[in-house]
């Protein structure tokens, strides 16, 4: 007949019937069953019937969150098998009686071997009796057959019917699902439609209950959803029964509680792809663009994937809510749209400083379309958001660019769309800009890559934490490493370090401090053994995201909306007031009970003293995960945040539980594993420097060069001076290409500079050993938190600490008598010729410096 669909028909029917058994079995695909024993016929009607499935198939698939949930669905299509005579028939239907979602059926075929004129009417009258939800089409060239049809009853359609085509579309779109959802009232009144699942749990709440309980009667729910491939929540749907509720109000909110849950569990661990038409507010991870994802919001898409497949995590952790933020990521190619139309490339490649690229970028015109986009997502989304950086070259294994590009913290809580939309737009536009600051070009050119070629996406991340008054902060935030530096006995490298903050992670990651802890022993602290101790290092101030009036707009930081605030202020809040301990004065001592008196002193010892949140435990198998999956050491950023429901256990039902949430996973450097470095008995005794809390592997004897903090004129209020000093003198060295030895007490790359020399990145690219001394005017303890600490250990600068109080030591006579090559008021740049040589044992953390 010419009808070139039916090559396509006889070979999907041929792999339905190869596949079917398998299918139906692992993933319970439906089945429609055709029952016809004349060849022209059915070379009519099979393609047809394809051609109708495939339609549905692509309607449906037009919905799907992402090219795997598409990919599920056209595999998940009906199978269509045929079969000729009645025992055939009959066969089919008992071997797939769970998957039939119809019978098609002929009136007149051979039945125990001869013709039967009535051979159909028997069989869907059968089938009928066993299973009153199949829907069932009787086909037949006499038009007598009507009444039988009928009686069964069954849907009716003569093959001699101009309108027989019409009439097998009208079938599958009332009977079998295919099309949107049409609400009836008994009397055929419609009173709504869904075109999807989000429409269909949209609606619910409106439909009146006698439409409601006719649709439920019907079992139309599930054979609309098994139409629509969501064959686990039809199974779910369709045994239940009208009698098992006591009203259609309940019916409905068990519909919509099955409907939502699906749907998030659907979502989670996925990436779905940006639609404005069907933009999902509770979806936890979205991309707006088809390009990269970039390296920070990759690793945060792979590690969602790894949090919903740990199942035994959910059993282990059954009342902590351990997540990724929601997360709308714009791809690269945002990032390109944006450059094209910006003619911002003179801007860009030329030596001005760093403000003016970021007026450059600021002033620039954002593409419309992406503009759009985001003004569809703040009008469903009003929590507050982090726009963080996503490069291609950022959470690599070798070189992670930690802390080199830009972060911004915004409220979004402003009545007016239109100015939460641009400062949206502004700090998208300066996290594209941090590609071409200084900080980053200096790293690029020193990680031999060109800044240029770097392409940015931006993750749009919400804000984890509570508001209190005016502020709006988590009630933990923290880094941990799955490797520990600088292990305490009976701690051990392989279990792990976390340091953790009140308030936003800013303290942490940027260098200010926090706590130490190992998570297998998160009740031993060495830097808090004496009320002395504590009452010294323990947290003082915080940071957290500014709410409230007057509105803080941005500009070309985020210093208006990122406010600090001391313990002693918010000493009312709950996270405060629970995280602390009380010093009493006269006791000389510190309680964790007792009511208010006293004063508040942050210890956290309701979490890892008393236990009350098992934190310790709960890193310890995120770094776990996070270690598998990555094939190594890993470093995770992550935020905890409670509310006063969490002091009597947890939460009940309705109560908000504990959030815990994964703000970001990268590659850790694993100097753990390079070769041991013999450190002999003889270079003991010759040591100029001597320690044995090191980072780095090897013996290096060609750095001649030494910049170090003179320890006699050093002023801790006049570090942010020095390390200005201190890149001036590299870039001086930086010309030549040599490499030279940094020395400084405290916590280099501190932001806070009453803990160490705060320099950047750019001002110690040149360093190829960098000791931290001690100073009697400074103490402050290591950290592995900091992306400071981070980008030097992956760029395998060695990093050698001098502690007080221990064997470790440093000759400064020795360097007080080397030849100087430049000074400034506080800094030191002297030569030693011969140069020095420097071991360091990766293995077993200590250095030896020996003088030639």
């Amino acid at each position: 007949q010419g009808n070139t669909d039916l090559l396509l028909a006889l070979i999907k029917s041929v792999e339905d019937r190869l596949n079917v058994t398998t299918d139906t079995r692992l993933g319970r695909v439906p089945v429609i069953i055709l029952v016809e024993d004349d060849p022209l016929f059915t070379s009519v009607l099979v393609p047809l019937l394809y051609r109708e499935i495939v339609l549905q198939t692509q309607r449906v698939m037009e919905e799907s969150i992402n090219e795997e949930h598409r990919l599920l669905r056209m595999r998940a299509r009906p199978k269509l098998l045929t079969a000729e005579t009645f025992e055939e028939a009959q066969r089919l239907y008992r071997e797939f009686t769970p998957h039939v979602l119809c019978i098609i059926s002929d009136v007149r075929f051979p039945k125990d071997g001869v013709m039967d004129p009535g051979a159909g009417v028997s069989l869907l009258r059968m089938i009928r009796g066993e299973r009153p939800d199949i829907a069932l089409l009787n086909l037949s060239s006499d038009e007598k057959n009507r009444k039988a049809a009928r009686e069964i009853p069954a849907v009716f359609l003569n093959k001699q019917s101009p309108d027989f085509l019409q009439g097998i579309r009208n079938f599958f779109t009332e009977y079998l699902g295919f099309g949107d959802f049409i609400f009836h009232r008994p009397d055929g009144e419609e009173v709504g439609r869904a075109h999807n699942l989000r429409a269909l749990e949209k609606i619910l709440p409106r439909i009146p209950d006698d439409a409601l309980l006719h649709h439920a009667s019907e079992n139309d729910f599930s054979t609309w959803l098994m139409a629509r491939a969501e064959i686990e929540l039809a199974d779910r749907i369709r045994p239940l029964r009208i009698s098992d509720f006591s009203s259609a109000g309940e019916i409905k909110e068990r519909m919509i509680h099955y409907l939502s849950k699906n749907r998030k569990d659907r979502q989670r661990g996925s990436v779905i792809e940006f639609s404005a038409e069907e933009f999902d507010p509770d979806s936890d991870f979205i991309k707006m663009g088809e390009g990269s994802l970039g390296g920070k919001a990759r690793g945060l898409a792979f590690f969602s994937t790894l949090l919903r497949d740990a199942s035994a995590l959910k059993k282990t952790f059954p009342d902590i809510n351990i997540c990724i933020p929601k997360t709308l990521v714009i791809t690269t190619d945002g990032f390109d749209l944006f450059m094209e139309g910006a003619d911002l490339k003179k801007t860009v490649t030329g030596t001005i400083g760093d403000d003016a690229v970021k007026s450059a970028f600021l002033a620039a015109p954002f593409p419309e379309t992406l503009k759009k986009n985001l003004e569809v997502f703040l009008s469903e989304v009003h929590y507050p958001l982090a726009v963080r950086s996503s490069s291609l070259l950022e959470d690599s294994q070798s070189q992670p660019f930690a802390g080199v590009y830009q972060t911004f913290m915004i409220p979004n809580a402003h009545k007016d769309l239109s100015v939460r939309l641009e400062e949206l737009v502004a700090s998208v536009k300066l996290v594209f800009a941090s590609v071409f600051l200084r900080a980053a070009r200096t790293f690029s050119e020193n990680t031999l890559h060109r800044s240029e070629a770097d392409k940015m996406g931006v993750i749009i991340q919400q804000v984890v934490g509570s508001r209190y008054g005016d502020a709006f902060y988590p009630a933990i935030s923290g880094v941990a490493h799955s490797y520990n530096f600088y292990p305490v006995p009976p701690m051990k490298p392989e279990e792990g370090v976390a340091c953790i903050a009140l308030g936003l992670g800013k303290t942490v990651v940027e260098g200010f401090g926090g706590l130490r802890f190992s998570p297998k022993y998160p009740e031993l602290l060495p830097g808090f053994s004496t009320v002395d101790d504590i009452l010294k290092n323990a947290q003082n101030r915080f940071f957290a995201l500014r709410q409230g009036e007057p509105y803080a707009n941005t500009g070309i930081d985020d210093s208006g909306s990122v406010v600090t605030l001391s313990i002693e202020e918010a000493r009312d809040h709950f996270p405060v007031s629970f995280l602390s301990s009380r010093y009493i004065p006269e006791e000389h001592r510190l309680r964790t009970s007792g009511g208010r008196a006293g004063y508040p002193v942050l210890t956290f010892a309701n979490i890892l003293k008393q236990k009350d949140f098992p934190l310790g435990n709960l890193l310890t198998h995120l770094l776990e995960i996070g270690r598998k999956g990555m094939g190594g050491a890993v470093e995770m950023e992550f935020a905890l945040d409670f509310s006063s429901d969490f002091l009597s256990g947890f939460p009940s039902e309705g109560s908000k539980q504990p959030v815990f949430a994964v703000l970001q996973i990268r590659p850790a450097p694993q100097m753990h594993l390079l070769k041991k470095v013999g450190i002999e008995e003889k270079d003991l005794e010759n040591a100029v420097c001597l320690s044995a809390m090191a980072l780095g592997n090897g013996i290096f004897e060609n750095i001649e060069d030494i910049v170090y903090v003179d320890p006699e004129s050093f002023d801790p209020a006049r570090t942010v001076e020095i390390a200005g000093q201190i890149g001036k003198l590299n870039r001086r060295i930086e010309k030549t290409g040599r490499k030279y030895m940094l020395i400084g007490p405290g916590r280099w790359g501190s932001a806070d500079p009453w803990l160490g020399i705060p320099v950047k990145w750019e001002d110690i690219c040149g360093a190829g050993i960098i000791i931290e001394t001690a100073s009697k005017k400074m103490r402050s303890t290591p950290s592995q938190g900091a992306h400071f600490f981070h980008n030097i250990t992956a760029r395998n600068i060695s990093y050698i600490t001098v502690r007080p109080d221990t064997d470790d030591h440093l000759n400064w006579e020795w360097l007080g008598a080397l030849q100087e090559e430049g000074k400034t008021a506080f800094v030191r740049h002297v030569r030693a010729v011969p140069a020095p040589v420097i071991k360091i044992d990766g293995k077993t953390s200590r250095a030896v410096i020996c003088a030639k």
